[in-house]
């Protein structure tokens, strides 16, 4: 008989969400496990001088869905932090998303009126663009093209806006209005207490191994379980027999400052001769009066195979690839992929919960 029911590899969203409903709806036997120290997988949070630190970068949730919100609110209140950030360009502060505001700082238009004038004055028509760049510059021109995005777009993906696919730029606000919240959906914040806390909650009565690889005994592993739940990288499972699949990374570097160092959760150096896209200071997040701050700047990297992936990158020839992987795994009844390397695709948190819940209540 085997020991298990699942076996969940990755302790992130999809795979806590996944062994929760297993678990204490389903009655399954469930493990986890987690090649890295700490459970919460990149929403993971500690705490330095009191603040609860995204040890991944920032992870401010949002969602219009309502099963998804009161799921994750079972596990931990949220406060009503709603993510407005900012951009540094040539040391000058802009509003942002692109926003009335936006546009009065650079043009001087008061009313949206004037605003959509203005922006029908400056972009560049084109009959069907299909790259970041060509879309962008249909929407907003060439000023707010080269302040906003693409320094910016540049240093994340290493690659020329004109080369990516417009759906990378497609989710970002324009706004004819003063509304400067990032996100539209009706429900945001941050957990109180940290993700990690929530992580906790969500995860009572589970057993969780950490420092774990799967691969370094994966016949084992495969052995006690009757379903593998994979949430890593896709082609890591299926060994790159159809080549590696394209990821970017991101490093981090921390500093300990006194008071308050920029006012504001999140600002975006936008020129592409400053290395780092942004920095994060994290007691902003929970509204924190600490004495102390703790930034973070943000520093677009490669990804090369042991390193933490963050991004897959949706060239045309990476979905074609990635398309051989999923192919390969229908064809594997006791495989279940999940999370954003398991689909090959940006998903905000809510999207990774949501589909967690669909397959674990979808199994018969």
């Amino acid at each position: 008989m085997l020991k298990y029911d699942y076996l969940i590899v990755g302790c992130g969203l999809f795979g806590s969400v996944f062994a929760q409903k297993q678990t204490h709806q389903r009655g399954k036997r469930v493990l986890i496990i987690e090649k890295r120290n700490h459970i919460g997988g990149n929403c993971y949070t500690e705490q330095i001088e009191g603040i609860n630190v995204h040890k991944y970068g920032p992870h401010i949730f949002h969602t219009d869905n309502l099963e998804v919100w009161n799921y994750v609110n079972r596990f931990s209140s949220f406060n009503n932090f709603v993510n407005r950030p900012k951009v540094c360009y040539k040391n000058k502060i802009y509003s942002f998303p692109v926003n009335l505001m936006t546009l009065y700082q650079l043009y001087g238009v008061k009313t949206p009126s004037e605003a959509k004038s203005k922006l029908d004055e400056v972009a560049i028509p084109s009959q069907n663009p299909q790259n970041l760049e060509d879309w962008i510059l249909s929407q907003v021109g060439p000023e707010i093209y080269e302040i906003f995005i693409k320094g910016y777009t540049k240093k994340q993906w290493q690659k020329e806006p004109a080369d990516l696919p417009a759906s990378l730029i497609k989710r970002l606000p324009i706004r004819l209005t003063f509304n400067d919240n990032y996100f539209n959906d009706q429900y945001q914040g941050i957990p109180i207490g940290g993700y990690t806390k929530m992580f906790e909650n969500m995860l009572k009565g589970i057993e969780v191994k950490l420092n774990t690889d799967y691969f370094a005994e994966k016949s084992y592993w495969d052995s006690i379980a009757e379903t593998i739940v994979y949430t890593g990288k896709i082609d890591e499972y299926f060994d790159y027999k159809f080549g590696p699949l394209e990821y970017r990374g991101l490093h981090f570097e921390n500093e300990i400052l006194e008071g308050d160092y920029q006012g504001n959760a999140v600002i975006n150096y936008t020129q592409e001769s400053i290395p780092f896209t942004r920095t994060i200071e994290h007691k902003h997040f929970e509204f924190g009066q600490q004495p102390k701050t703790v930034i973070t700047r943000e520093f677009p990297a490669s990804c090369q195979k042991d390193d933490i992936p963050y991004y897959p990158v949706n060239t045309k020839a990476n979905n074609t690839q990635y398309e051989c992987y999923r192919e390969e795994a229908e064809d594997k009844k006791t495989l279940i992929l999940g999370g954003r390397l398991g689909a090959y695709k940006y998903l905000d948190m809510d999207d990774v919960i949501l589909s967690a819940m669909n397959v674990a209540n979808n199994i018969k």
